[in-house]
């Protein structure tokens, strides 16, 4: 029988910054394979989820379960924070996350960005990991820029080699954080291109982004976030296509025209 326990799971999750409450009790799953989308308007919370799902913010109410294992925190609501530092190393090892800025270090080749977190972090053996690097960096499409430096290297160049600094992490799913906002049109098509190729293989990923055409072809389940609430969520034909709250119309109008 398939395992049916979600790879990510998001309950009843609230998040403040002081007394500015930004996520108000939000529900959120992702099955293996699963595709799912954030969006919204600035501010409306969806790059918070994806930074409180990989526990790089700390949240202070709710459940966050990976593969069915719940984090375990100490202390409640500002203070409260993760009790395990284990647990969570072994968490953020399994989402990798994509950053709208590359993050790329500057010093090292794009392969030694590639390779510094199994290496380091896991503990691979390096001439393995270095396969697995140029398998990836190959899959992204830039296999021939592996001993380049970032700044040799276009922003959609040095995106793709942040995805494949990801994957060579062997996650169990990807985080994507606005993916394309910092890459101009012609740039972003090579980065949406290897993001469709990976929702192909069945990976599972949570995608937050601004790129409607993107969430539409690519998800499996849109959720549409207003000032840190849910407020519209389906599969992507019904909300794109037949959107039934107001805000959702207002905001695809707003997106699609733009």
């Amino acid at each position: 029988m398939a395992d049916t326990t979600p790879v990510i799971e998001i309950r009843n999750l609230h998040k403040a910054y002081g007394a500015l409450e930004v996520i108000k009790g939000v529900d959120i799953t992702a099955h293996k394979g699963d595709v799912v989308s954030l969006i919204g308007s600035s501010g409306s919370g969806k790059s918070t989820i994806l930074r409180c799902a990989n526990l790089l913010e700390d949240s202070q109410q709710g459940d966050i379960l990976f593969k069915g294992e719940p984090v375990k925190w100490k202390g409640q609501g500002l203070n409260r924070h993760p009790s395990d530092p284990q647990q969570v190393l072994r968490i953020r090892t399994n989402l990798s996350m994509v950053f709208q800025q590359f993050n790329l270090w500057a010093h090292m080749t794009i392969l030694e960005n590639v390779m510094e977190a199994p290496v380091t972090v896991l503990g691979r053996d390096r001439a393995e990991v270095e396969q697995a690097a140029r398998g990836y960096l190959d899959k992204v499409g830039i296999g021939d820029k592996a001993d380049v430096y970032p700044a040799q290297m276009s922003g959609g160049q040095q995106q793709r080699a942040a995805i494949a600094r990801a994957l060579c992490m062997e996650p169990e799913a990807l985080l994507f954080d606005e993916p394309t906002s910092a890459l101009d049109p012609e740039l972003e098509q090579e980065v949406v291109r290897v993001i469709k190729d990976l929702a192909g293989e069945g990976r599972t990923m949570m995608i937050v982004t601004h790129d409607m055409k993107m969430a539409a072809d690519v998800s499996d389940h849109a959720v549409f976030l207003h000032q840190g609430l849910i407020e519209e969520q389906g599969a992507p034909d019904a909300l794109f296509g037949a959107p039934k709250s107001e805000r959702l119309k207002q905001f695809l109008s707003s997106t699609m025209a733009a």
